[in-house]
């Protein structure tokens, strides 16, 4: 394999201009830039990685800690904090803890400052807050993102949403629609991290004057074959529900399974609305009415968020906000059916 030296002699051009050309920085004429090209491309040109963070004095990786990847918004996430590291000129090194209780000590000890110059975690409810704060203090940037209480920062810089919003949002849909015996799936603890979205679901019935009660809510985990259990009890204990709020997708897509295993028609006998709209929202049947978040701004967001932090920028906020969640209205909904 060719040098960036042959390369640079071979297209009479300096090591420099080579290097400019293919980090597409510096003043390089359209002709020269054409020419250096070719020549990579016949030559087989790759650069050297550990050369270039060795001269860099930086690593060329950020790093990205998940709870779980099976869980289909972590690889849409992902794959939008990817994009946004490459555009940034860094590789992203993904680890998934599996929700293992040592599992993201572990990895923040081997990755903190040696093949990562920066982490980010992806916030999945259980969270070390302590040890990300001690990583920070031996110098390795970390952000926190998905962070689901803006108001309430965790010490650690982060880029949130407003979770409460985005469950008012999704209880107001229902209401406007003339449903008032709604019952709800919470994908977390009742304190946990969904905590947010089912306040503000219980507030928007507050502000109605619409009752609800305990008995009509079940806490689950944020995956499929829970949230349907979880419907499958709610639905079957209170018959005269007629719509379902439920704080996560992936549960949500549980319910809907759930409420044709009790013969029930989604939404004439039942409306079912949910929070995040990964893929598999508007690829179910039916489609699920839900409030999207704000995935590739917070994924964009959080990678420049760690990279000025890694630059040693001034004025970094500890709390960057996004966007505010967003309805979208699919068939998992319609208006209460008059008896």
């Amino acid at each position: 394999m060719a040098t960036i030296k042959e390369v640079a002699a071979l297209a009479g051009v300096t090591p420099t201009t080579v290097t400019n050309v293919l980090r597409d920085r510096g003043r390089v004429g359209d002709a020269t830039r054409e020419r250096v090209l070719k020549v990579v491309a016949a030559q087989g040109y790759r650069p050297n990685l550990n050369a270039r963070a060795l001269v860099e004095r930086r690593a060329p990786t950020i790093a990205l800690m998940l709870g779980c990847i099976t869980n289909p918004f972590y690889p849409e996430f992902t794959l939008q904090a990817n994009n946004a590291a490459r555009r940034h000129g860094r590789f992203l090194l993904v680890c998934n803890t599996d929700y293992e209780p040592d599992g993201g000590t572990r990895f923040l000890a081997d990755v903190a400052g040696s093949l990562s110059d920066g982490i980010l975690v992806a916030n999945n409810g259980d969270l070390r807050i302590d040890e990300l704060k001690a990583i920070q203090a031996t110098g390795t940037p970390v952000v926190i993102s998905i962070w689901e209480f803006p108001d309430d920062p965790p010490g650690v810089p982060c880029v949130a949403f407003d979770s409460h919003k985005a469950g008012f949002i999704a209880a107001d849909h229902l209401l406007e629609l003339g449903h008032h015996r709604i019952g709800a799936l919470i994908g977390s603890p009742k304190n946990g991290i969904h905590g947010g979205r089912y306040q503000g679901f219980r507030d928007a019935l507050r502000a109605r004057k619409v009752k609800h009660v305990l008995a009509d809510a079940r806490f689950c985990s944020d995956s499929f074959q829970s949230g349907f259990d979880a419907a499958l009890d709610l639905l079957s204990a209170h018959p005269d529900l007629t719509a379902l709020f439920v704080s996560n997708d992936l549960p949500a897509l549980g319910a809907l399974n759930a409420a044709a295993s009790l013969g029930l028609n989604v939404p004439d006998d039942i409306s079912i609305v949910s929070v995040t709209d990964i893929e598999l929202a508007s690829q179910s049947r039916p489609s699920l009415t839900t409030v999207a978040i704000p995935t590739a701004e917070m994924a964009e967001q959080s990678v420049e968020l760690l990279l000025k932090l890694i630059a040693n920028a001034p004025d970094v906020p500890p709390v960057v906000r996004t966007a505010d969640p967003v309805l979208v209205k699919r068939a998992s909904t319609a208006p209460v059916r008059k008896s």
